[in-house]
């Protein structure tokens, strides 16, 4: 018999529906019956691909005996945290505050008004290691939330200003300069890993993807290059059908933690797109089409749409999918193969081998690739989520749109609109509001501002790829929604939630740019991108609220704010602003979009009521340039080399 998760659409709350566990959404529902009967809550969450989430459901979720200890002491909430982000980013920081650590599973445990007491992780079916059992931790706080609710209530009313995140934090004193670029920059380089890449030493390791961005435009290639070599040369990259696992278990990128998310690829995609553009090494453009194709093949669902990730595990193993025996690939590949993807070296994943990039490229190396990818897969396969985030989905309409324009792909491009067309139709309620999440035929819960923000800065990147009005004019209406719905009047910067969104403990900012940007640091750069566009000053004057809440903290702790780093960049930086008008422009197109231009906005076209084209016209009949700072405007040129020496 299935409990109330049987109609969500949340892949990883269904795979939940059939546990003993009572469990329910988060929601009212459940809220008003710990209310109701004065039962604490017993919040777990997690996610479809998350390993030790698969193997906690395995060990208590499912024995009914565990289960009847939790249904009649806890009224127990699953979370999927991809889905809301906002309930696990408060029980995240309680955990964090409680322990020291986090991760997930999270599971928390709250008042009846849903202030968190107590909170943890994983927790084995017996004692283990020093850790109590889940049953034992599932009746003491049982027994301490009746027995010393004094206690419990102390606990819980001494973490909710924690709770808060930077909600009051109030703005840096002084003006961003230069020198706080500076300070990150030197920062960055003072604890870099010169020997295996990277911004931390030691392990595990994620992939910095903002803060090589922030490097690249600032023009910095040592570090950011090194990097990029390096996570490429590892099993944290899928050397056999592209894409990369979300983090490396050890210092080196080889030993990978196997689930494939949807935003690290499109924020991997484009920074090897211009680790590419700027260097001109064939093995970053190579990292950036393998990724892009197989986002393309294994995510885009029949709508457009993006799935959001392929499960670490299959057939119960994590890795199971990924990895080889030599004598495996040797019969499908050759003795070359074994070699060049480090199989004749000693195992490097418990016994079996991830392919790593361990020699120089053989001729054959694609037919090698497609041999491989075809047998594998005649594998078991790893579960697919198969939810579309908003969010997600607006990361890959970027990075499909930068790479489709740079590298002349009208496939990348053809994506990225099929993309943003579901998102504008699909997933929008009858309010024209944004929403967060789509499967199964249905949309629902109201976006966040990463929605918002991510979607903004994607579908500024889509004009400019492809110079058609519809997306300016979507970008604008989301700036408003955001400038209306989720701007703080009084420390400036923005909230995570909408000012109509479901009330919780406590209404927060994200400001921390990792592992994807924050939507506050994505909603300056956007709006920063969409003044230098429009000309107009409110847009810039929002922005400047982010940079004056973060400009003090982030070249401090840059590689937790690359992408805020970027926004400062780019508003401290002269800014071109180009426009192209005129019949027969794909030469002077090629040269804008070609190369690596951080620090220039791109106008196109008929003008469809683009500020920036108001007013330039084609010369003698050719299609012209107009490269301005703050809207003056040189004399425009025709010929791609005369613009190129502009820019």
């Amino acid at each position: 018999m299935s409990n109330r998760l049987a109609t969500e659409t949340s892949p990883y709350l269904l795979q939940h529906k059939d546990n003993p566990v009572d469990w329910y959404p988060w929601g009212e529902e459940a809220l008003a019956r710990a209310r109701d009967e004065g039962k604490p809550i017993l919040v777990s969450i997690g996610y479809a691909a998350c390993h030790w989430c698969h193997v906690m459901e395995r060990e208590s979720f499912e024995d009914p005996q565990v289960a009847a200890l939790m249904n009649e002491r806890y009224v127990c909430i699953k979370v999927d945290r991809e889905e809301r982000p906002d309930v696990d980013a408060i029980y995240m920081d309680a955990v964090q505050a409680l322990t020291g650590r986090g991760g997930w599973p999270l599971n928390a445990f709250l008042t009846p008004e849903g202030a968190p007491f107590y909170a943890g992780t994983y927790f084995p079916p017996e004692p283990r290691q020093g850790m109590p059992s889940w049953p034992q931790v599932v009746m003491a706080v049982a027994d301490a939330f009746h027995e010393r609710r004094d206690e419990v209530d102390d606990t819980a009313e001494r973490l909710l200003p924690r709770l808060a995140g930077a909600a009051n934090l109030p703005p840096t004193p002084g003006a961003p300069a230069t020198d706080a670029l500076d300070a990150a920059q030197a920062a960055l380089r003072s604890g870099y890993d010169w020997e295996h890449g990277g911004f931390q030493k030691g392990a595990p390791k994620f992939p910095p993807a903002s803060a090589i961005e922030f490097l690249l435009g600032r023009g910095e290639r040592e570090m950011a290059l090194h990097t990029l070599r390096a996570m490429a040369a590892g099993a944290m990259y899928d050397q056999i059908g592209g894409g990369f696992a979300r983090y490396s278990v050890d210092a080196r990128w080889v030993i990978p933690h196997f689930e494939k998310m949807l935003y690290d690829n499109a924020l991997l995609a484009r920074a090897y797109l211009h680790g590419y553009q700027v260097s001109g090494e064939e093995l970053f453009l190579r990292v950036c089409t393998e990724t892009l194709d197989w986002v393309l093949r294994d995510l885009r669902q029949e709508e457009g749409g993006f799935a959001s990730s392929l499960d670490a595990d299959s057939e119960g193993e994590e890795g199971r999918f990924y990895v080889w025996t030599p004598d495996e690939m040797r019969t499908v590949a050759g003795d070359a193969a074994v070699a060049y993807f480090g199989l004749d070296g000693p195992p490097n994943f418990e016994g079996k081998w991830a392919p790593v990039r361990a020699g120089r490229d053989p001729e054959d190396l694609e037919a090698i690739k497609l041999a491989l990818r075809e047998a594998r897969g005649e594998r078991v396969w790893p579960g697919l989520d198969d939810k579309r985030l908003t969010a997600w989905n607006a990361l890959m309409i970027a990075a499909l749109a930068d790479a489709g324009g740079a590298l002349e792909r009208p496939d990348y491009v053809d994506a990225a609109v099929a993309c943003a067309e579901f998102l504008w139709r699909d997933l929008r309620d009858d309010r024209g509001r944004l929403l967060r999440t789509y499967n199964r035929g249905r949309a629902q819960l109201g976006a966040y501002l990463e929605d918002h923000a991510f979607l903004l800065e994607a579908l500024l990147t889509l004009y400019g790829a492809t110079f058609d009005p519809r997306w300016f004019a979507a970008s604008r209406e989301l700036a408003e929604a955001i400038l209306e719905r989720f701007a703080d009047a009084e420390h400036g910067g923005f909230f995570a939630t909408a000012d109509d969104h479901e009330t919780l403990v406590a209404r927060r900012k994200e400001l921390e740019d990792t592992p994807i940007p924050s939507g506050a640091s994505s909603a300056a750069y956007g709006l920063l991108r969409l003044g230098a566009l429009t000309g107009e000053r409110r847009y810039e004057e929002a922005a400047e609220g982010v940079l004056q809440l973060l400009h003090g903290v982030a070249p401090q702790y840059p590689s937790a704010f690359g992408h805020v780093l970027q926004a400062l960049d780019f508003h401290l930086s002269p800014v071109k602003e180009v426009a192209i008008v005129g019949p027969d422009a794909a030469p002077l197109e090629r040269v804008v979009r070609g190369a690596f231009r951080p620090h220039m906005v791109l106008a196109g076209g008929a003008g469809g009521g683009v500020p920036l084209l108001e007013g330039r016209d084609p010369v003698d009949g050719r299609a012209a340039a107009y490269v301005c700072e703050h809207f003056t405007c040189q004399r425009p040129v025709t010929a791609p080399d005369d613009l190129a020496h502009l820019l």
